[in-house]
């Protein structure tokens, strides 16, 4: 088996159905104690994105450090909402999850190899040989990998980003008492509007990031754009 067989291909359709709209819709129609009831509801919603990080896990070996926060994410909703916590914590741990990933990326930019590099920097996309070639000719090596690391800081800010929007969403949506229909459909509303608030936001600074890396590739490298992708034909 070669390591296409089990890279991981995201379905980001899939991953948007799983993980926030069934769970969002669980809460917002079936909490009252007509339907499934606050406690099952809850149970039921954290059921989908758990049992989706599970099978990534098993099939794909895909548990890194980011995958475990957002497994551990979940389980804390859940306990926050079935041990009826204050829901003060709800805002604290919406803000924490964001902030420890922005911290652990900054952190990556004093070692060798920061996440930004992991992230954007792929063989399978770029002709990196010839990149780290050219750079070396034009002894430029040592002013990309700084541009790379400014690039690594841009990163962690967008988590820094998440972090402030998460509680505010959390503290402005989710202000009836854990443990009841209320809070349920306030939490599914919650995770509904976070991607139009905070993930499409975030996502279009990643792409900023990504174009500020290449249009630096560009300049140092003094290549062509089109020599700096990998030609799949």
């Amino acid at each position: 088996m070669n390591q296409t067989d089990t890279q991981r291909k995201p379905n980001v359709f899939l991953e948007l159905i799983v993980n926030v709209v069934i769970p969002s819709l669980i809460l917002m129609k079936l909490s009252d104690a007509s339907s499934l009831g606050s406690v099952n509801a809850l149970i039921f919603a954290l059921l989908f994105p758990l049992t989706y990080g599970l099978y990534d896990l098993i099939k794909y070996k895909s548990f890194n450090f980011i995958s475990l926060l957002g497994f551990l994410s979940t389980l804390l909703t859940g306990g926050i909402g079935l041990f009826e916590l204050d829901v003060q914590w709800l805002a604290v741990k919406e803000a924490a999850i964001p902030s420890a990933i922005g911290f652990v990326v900054f952190l990556s930019g004093f070692s060798n190899k920061p996440i930004i590099a992991k992230m954007l920097l792929n063989p399978v996309i770029f002709n990196l040989n010839l990149i780290y070639d050219s750079l070396a000719k034009l002894n430029n090596t040592a002013q990309f990998k700084s541009k790379v690391n400014s690039a690594n800081h841009y990163l962690s800010i967008t988590f820094v980003f998440s972090a402030a929007m998460n509680y505010w969403l959390a503290k402005w949506i989710v202000t009836s008492p854990t443990g009841t229909v209320e809070f349920n459909q306030e939490l599914g509303e919650m995770t509904m509007l976070s991607y139009p608030i905070i993930a499409i936001p975030s996502f279009i600074m990643l792409i900023a990031i990504l174009f500020y890396v290449v249009k630096t590739m560009e300049k140092l490298t003094s290549l062509p754009l089109d020599k700096l992708f990998n030609n799949q034909d």
